[in-house]
């Protein structure tokens, strides 16, 4: 997920997100999973509180200059019929999936997505743990072609946000496979896949309502059947306590760390390689 539009912080919003967290927690218990881990789900409600408000100040500075891009646009594209609104949730969605596979493979803006990844039980929490610092990873960047070519920026980021809304349902261990749908859809299932932090699986499923982009550009995988996957950063050893539930180490970790290769990265070429290169 993003983390530049979406709206759990607004107060209904808010609540139909902590009714469903609640409702997960009881059943994963009456099944006898250990799904949550309460710390770690502490942790991921002060992040979504700083998040709200790094979110406010981003669209606060951002908004002015997509109005000014907008103003420069090639074509008027209205949403007045299914074929436009169509069109328009394609090339979001479309955007989407490589805007959120740079995120997996450029540093920059790895620094700012690794936050939701950070969490080790995939669960309703972990769905609006996100990064605070896209103003400075700038992945709104990529969705300002669609701007430009003709459509508003409140339709472009309007439809991302439905686009989320949807992604939030997928962060659960409690719906299994989906038959055909898997073929079409981004499910649980593949979601879950897209969250393991196990070698063979990474970097996989970037898609948000559709998996089509991931099977027509080989990012695609299937669960494993039969057992339960690991979640967290792959980049993690031990059970790094203090961090791991401390939310401005999780949100700043990757910037810390980032800046510290990049004081040891030999000459520009050098750091250049290492901000864009792969996390």
């Amino acid at each position: 997920m993003p983390e530049f539009a979406g709206g759990a912080h607004r107060p209904g919003a808010l609540a139909l997100v902590l009714l469903l967290v609640l409702v997960e927690f009881l059943w994963q218990r009456l099944r006898g999973v250990e799904a949550y881990d309460w710390r770690e789900s502490a942790t991921s409600t002060a992040i979504m509180a700083g998040q709200g408000l790094a979110r406010a100040g981003t669209a606060l500075l951002v908004s002015p200059l997509l109005q000014a891009v907008y103003r420069h646009r090639l074509l008027d594209i209205p949403l007045r019929s299914g074929i436009s609104l169509l069109g328009l949730f394609l090339l979001v969605e479309f955007v989407y999936y490589w805007f959120h596979r740079a995120s997996h493979r450029v540093r920059w803006l790895w620094a700012t997505h690794r936050v939701h990844h950070s969490s080790r039980r995939l669960n309703f929490t972990a769905a609006y743990r996100l990064g605070w610092t896209n103003l400075i990873s700038g992945g709104w960047l990529l969705f300002a072609p669609l701007v430009w070519l003709g459509y508003a920026p409140a339709a472009v980021f309007g439809m991302l946000a439905v686009n989320l809304g949807y992604q939030f349902f997928l962060h659960t261990e409690l719906i299994g496979r989906l038959g055909p749908l898997e073929r079409v859809l981004n499910t649980p299932s593949q979601h879950r896949v897209h969250h393991c932090a196990e070698p063979a699986l990474l970097d996989r499923n970037f898609g948000g309502v559709l998996i089509v982009f991931d099977r027509l550009f080989g990012t695609q995988a299937d669960e494993p059947r039969g057992r339960r996957l690991r979640y967290g950063l792959a980049e993690s050893s031990g059970p790094d306590d203090g961090p791991r539930y401390n939310p401005f180490a999780v949100a700043l970790g990757g910037w810390q760390a980032l800046l510290a290769e990049l004081r040891r990265a030999p000459g520009l070429a050098g750091k250049l390689r290492m901000v864009l290169g792969p996390p």
